[in-house]
């Protein structure tokens, strides 16, 4: 069974484009794979989070996931600061990274265009410690977006480097996760683009119904269509996209009549997709707040999570220090 390693981010609430992309092919993918889901809380500190914000934020992003059907008993899910044995590969890691490839990346070329205030070493070698979160579970296979790309590229080149330096196979060559079918892009409510943290237009599985009504009544449409059959524009078809997700078909294919025959009602359609979408979050609202309420599960479920990693990453860090020469005397 082959090993799959994914990063989660600790900051902001997940939205329905996390669920239709990633999320739903984790809970499928933890049933076939070897899988180890993480919390990037180390990363996030490169932000400068406040103390409580940090742990509120990972209580928050454990509760969601774990809701959306991660199951404990099943994944290994932890926190990446509960395991200390990536701090220590992230330092040997390091003293094989070069800072001109580091100052290529497009993350790092991005940040610091984006913050120029805030230039720390932590966002240059952001992509060493996403390769030593890989590395450290022998990852064979990583989920990653577009955007993601070039970040295991260079844990690739990472892991190619320490076993030509060393002559040795410890460290296997990741490569991308290749979900099966084709991953469902959820757009965003501003008319182009894809859902994101960022961008501020998403519905978010802890938003509460008249927030979703709100938003999603707001969402950007045109004067409606002057011509049968005509082609949807861009926003509008973003919110057919939206409807085909949390829809039934009959639904779907009643307001594309409307649209297909120029009697389309926009208000009529968003009323219905912020039912349709209310009805499908609630469920998914309530387990948040249930398993954010439950501390001791919460509690259970990272210290059984942090077991499970440490027992594989103290290995692979054990044989690490031996390759490159530690001794006990």
């Amino acid at each position: 069974m082959e090993t799959v390693v994914s990063g989660i981010r600790s900051t902001g609430h997940l939205h329905l484009g996390n669920y239709f992309g990633a999320i739903k092919n984790f809970v499928k993918m933890q049933h076939e794979s070897n899988c180890y889901f993480f919390i990037a809380d180390w990363h996030s500190l490169t932000t400068h989070p406040h103390p409580d914000d940090l742990h509120n934020n990972v209580k928050k992003v454990l509760s969601e996931y774990l809701a959306c059907g991660i199951d404990p008993d099943v994944a290994t899910i932890y926190v990446q600061s509960d395991i200390p044995e990536i701090a220590e590969l992230y330092l040997l890691m390091n003293m094989n990274a070069y800072v001109g490839e580091l100052e290529r990346t497009t993350s790092f070329k991005d940040k610091i265009r984006k913050h120029p205030d805030n230039i720390n070493a932590g966002l240059l070698s952001y992509p060493v410690l996403m390769a030593v979160d890989i590395l450290i579970q022998k990852a064979n296979k990583v989920p990653v977006g577009k955007d993601q790309d070039q970040n295991l590229e260079m844990a690739r080149k990472f892991a190619k480097r320490f076993n030509n330096i060393y002559d040795v196979n410890l460290f296997p060559i990741p490569e991308a996760y290749g979900f099966k079918g084709e991953m469902v892009k959820i757009p965003g409510l501003d008319g182009s683009g894809k859902m994101g943290k960022s961008e501020g237009n998403g519905i978010y599985l802890f938003d509460e119904p008249k927030e979703i009504q709100k938003k999603v009544m707001r969402a950007v449409t045109d004067s409606g269509p002057t011509q049968m059959n005509q082609k949807m524009p861009e926003s509008i078809n973003n919110l057919f996209t939206l409807l085909d997700a949390v829809s039934t078909p009959d639904t779907v294919e009643y307001f594309k009549e409307k649209y297909n025959s120029c009697e389309i009602r926009y208000g009529d359609l968003k009323k219905q997709l912020a039912e349709d979408i209310i009805n499908f979050t609630t469920p998914i609202r309530k387990r948040i707040i249930e398993i954010n309420s439950n501390d001791e599960f919460l509690r259970r479920t990272v210290k059984i999570g942090a077991e499970k990693a440490r027992e594989n990453a103290s290995k692979t860090l054990k044989e690490a220090r031996k390759i490159i020469g530690f001794k006990s005397f």
